[in-house]
């Protein structure tokens, strides 16, 4: 199996010994945590660490078809885990455990699946996650584009702490904790046939150690999304929409790098569409925004975090606009499909 001439066979999915020596020889041996090394059906997880640390459990699945593979700054392993986790950090839960389901097309090199798979284990020990569980599947070539991979989270939401896209107020702060647009164009500059060269990096992370410290000192933050598919313009006109207020952000206080905003002139595109893998959007009362951002600058994902804009009254409820240098103002409105696909 560690042969560089090996592929997948449809003989890795058929449940013989060639799957049982995939499953051994790379998964278990990658993840080595133990509800899945005892090999059983399903992860068998204690109730009592899970009641110490909150009152409501959180679960979230999501599924990754990213193309191509392997990008700057990660790739579909390490995405798998740190989106997953981010879904369960932005509703305040600590993330505990994941799931993680493969679906494998026929052919696909063994040493590109063993680079992903250790990918994936690296990101989930640093983040201090457990992979409980899994799945292989192994389908005929044409079936399925390389690799697919499902994770499943489940985290503790802390007593007390509520957050909701629908709690926005008038007077609220938006802060961000990086710049925009940087997964997307990364994995639009990887793909080869675009015939685009460039050193963006995906901002690719999992934020829940940057998240936490904010949610532990300050109650006021309201509203907190991850800005994957849509960008930071889909989650916050959810925010508008859901809370019924407007929101109007600072164009010259959104950082966006050059290589970006150049990427996204020349193809037409906007970067606050674009999809971000390690960007979190917070709504938080006035009184608190400078204590949450000294808290996000003291942190390694948090350097380049910003005030970007405010909530208002609900004049025109559901909407986001942008001010400009100049003083104008423009809509932002999410488009009906998505701006380019398999991002993520």
């Amino acid at each position: 199996m560690t042969s560089a001439e090996k592929t997948i066979t449809l003989a890795h999915g058929a449940g013989g010994g060639a799957m049982h020596g995939l499953i051994d020889g790379l998964f278990l041996s990658a993840f080595g945590d133990m509800p899945l090394l005892q090999k059983e059906d399903q992860a068998r997880l204690p109730l009592a660490g899970l009641q110490a640390r909150g009152d409501r459990l959180a679960l979230t699945t999501d599924s990754f078809v990213v193309s191509p593979l392997e990008f700057p700054g990660g790739d579909i392993g390490k995405l798998a885990v740190c989106g997953t986790l981010n879904d369960l950090a932005v509703g305040g839960a600590v993330p505990l455990y994941l799931s993680a389901a493969f679906i494998i097309e026929e052919g696909l090199p063994l040493p590109l699946l063993q680079r992903l798979v250790g990918s994936m284990a690296e990101a989930a020990r640093q983040a201090g996650v457990t992979i409980v569980t899994g799945d292989t599947k192994v389908v005929e070539r044409g079936m399925a584009d390389k690799l697919f991979i499902n994770t499943t989270g489940v985290g503790v939401i802390p007593a007390g702490l509520t957050l909701s896209v629908a709690a926005a107020r008038p007077g609220d702060k938006v802060l961000i904790n990086g710049h925009v647009g940087d997964h997307g164009a990364a994995v639009m500059l990887a793909r080869e046939e675009l015939g685009l060269g460039g050193e963006l990096a995906s901002d690719c992370a999992a934020l829940h150690t940057l998240i936490q410290p904010v949610l532990t000192q300050c109650a006021g933050v309201r509203c907190l999304r991850d800005a994957t598919r849509g960008g930071l313009g889909g989650v916050l006109n959810e925010m508008a929409e859901a809370s019924s207020v407007e929101i109007r952000l600072t164009e010259q206080d959104l950082p966006i790098r050059p290589q970006t905003q150049a990427l996204c002139e020349l193809l037409g595109l906007e970067p606050l569409l674009l999809a971000n893998e390690g960007l979190a959007a917070m709504v938080i009362a006035p009184e608190q925004a400078e204590q949450a951002l000294a808290l996000w600058h003291a942190h390694p994902l948090g350097r380049h975090a910003r005030i970007i804009g405010e909530v208002r009254a609900p004049a025109s409820p559901g909407r986001l606009s942008l001010i400009g240098p100049y003083g104008g103002a423009r809509l932002l409105e999410v488009p009906h499909g998505l701006q380019l696909p398999r991002i993520c």
